[in-house]
């Protein structure tokens, strides 16, 4: 069972940034894929990125691609996502995920939700 608390979200204006910080719980933290989705208001989740459980690999969508990176750190149970230059665009609630595999997935193939920090980017 791995427990997730997102925070971090807020408003800031286009070009600005924010960090998301994901704490997790669960003594096998370092075994999970770790990742995060979005989702705006009337639109579905959609993946934004994630980074395997040794951290030497991640994966983003391509609308995020050169502005946010995903980290994390296994001693400390967290996963961060530096988000820069945000657009409007951006704004979205934020999910942190765990999931015990690597590769594509589906919202609905999720095994572990946070629950959600908003993001707005004004213009």
């Amino acid at each position: 069972q791995v427990q997730l608390v997102e925070s971090g979200g807020g408003l800031v204006q286009a070009g600005g940034s924010l960090r998301l910080s994901c704490a997790a719980s669960g003594r096998t933290f370092s075994m999970y894929t770790m990742g995060w989705f979005r989702q705006a208001p009337g639109k579905e989740r959609e993946f934004v990125a994630h980074i395997n459980w040794s951290g030497a690999n991640t994966y983003y969508t391509d609308s995020v691609k050169g502005r946010f990176t995903i980290s994390r750190d296994n001693a400390k149970n967290t996963v961060l996502l530096q988000m820069n230059s945000l657009k409007p665009e951006d704004t979205a609630v934020y999910y942190c995920y765990a999931d015990r595999s690597w590769g594509a997935i589906a919202a609905y193939e999720v095994d572990y939700w946070g629950q959600g920090t908003q993001v707005t980017v004004s213009s």
